[in-house]
């Protein structure tokens, strides 16, 4: 008779997680996406070439037509002109919206962040949370500094705004809302496109080309069209007085605006979650 000896074997186990590991919370994501962002060149002159354009021109243009807006002649309110340089300043808020959504999928870093955050509803969150207060407070610091800057040649001419005038600091603070706005509509679309050079033209198309043609539309519902296009329908919080009557009502427009974000921001966070990096 022999005896079957059978030498122990380890028996494969999943080896326990390690101590302390855990997944990250959101102020931790948070810290990561606010590092990310601001550690690229792209950010800064961003966020300067958005006050330049914004403040800059802005005072350049009431600088040069307040002698005129002080005349007969004059067809236009000086309240037209106290947030002039933000109609430029907002390409900026596109370029770094798209960024925010597409400059990680081009270098490919986009796997390092769900490797280490495999939840991708916090990574996009966080993503718009840093967007968003970033171009809150550089469109509303924009905005008063073109102001105070363009107001001093307007005061000169005797045609100065006071905040307290209908519409100025509603413009003011809306500025600052608006651009928010529309970096969160260009994440979005950079986030369904992928692609840096695609979402800036389809975004910038929308908001500059489009927008005007489509008040060239025929009938009333081209009207209707032209109104609710977000361009047109965000834009107009921004102004004390509207260069355009055809637009809607500043906050109306601004809320129609803000569910076309929203709805776009879903669809996007659905593609986002989806689609493999």
């Amino acid at each position: 008779m022999t005896a079957a000896v059978t030498a122990d074997r380890p028996v494969p186990t999943t080896p326990p997680a390690a101590a302390g590991a855990s997944r990250p919370g959101f102020g931790n994501v948070l810290r990561a996406e606010w590092i990310k962002f601001w550690s690229v060149r792209s950010t800064a002159w961003s966020v300067a070439t958005l006050f330049v354009l914004g403040a800059g021109l802005t005072v350049l243009v009431c600088a040069t037509s307040a002698e005129w807006l002080a005349g007969d002649e004059a067809d236009e309110s000086p309240a037209s002109f106290v947030t002039w340089g933000l109609m430029l300043a907002q390409v900026t808020a596109v370029v770094l919206g798209t960024l925010v959504a597409t400059s990680e999928y081009g270098t490919g870093m986009i796997r390092a962040t769900l490797a280490a955050v495999p939840r991708r509803g916090p990574v996009l969150a966080a993503k718009a949370a840093v967007l968003t207060s970033t171009l809150l407070v550089a469109g509303t610091v924009t905005a008063f500094a073109g102001y105070l800057g363009g107001n001093a040649f307007l005061s000169a001419e005797g045609i100065g705004l006071s905040l307290d005038d209908d519409g100025v600091l509603r413009a003011l603070v809306g500025s600052g809302l608006y651009l928010a706005g529309l970096g969160l509509l260009s994440m979005a679309v950079g986030l369904l496109v992928r692609h840096t050079a695609a979402a800036l033209a389809t975004v910038l198309g929308i908001v500059f080309v489009v927008g005007n043609m489509a008040f060239l539309l025929p009938g009333g519902w081209g009207e209707w069209v032209a109104k609710v296009l977000p361009g047109n329908a965000g834009s107009a919080v921004a102004t004390p007085v509207s260069f355009n009557p055809e637009l809607l009502d500043p906050w109306p427009g601004f809320a129609v605006f803000a569910v076309e974000v929203a709805v776009l921001l879903a669809v996007a966070t659905v593609a986002f979650r989806r689609r493999d990096a």
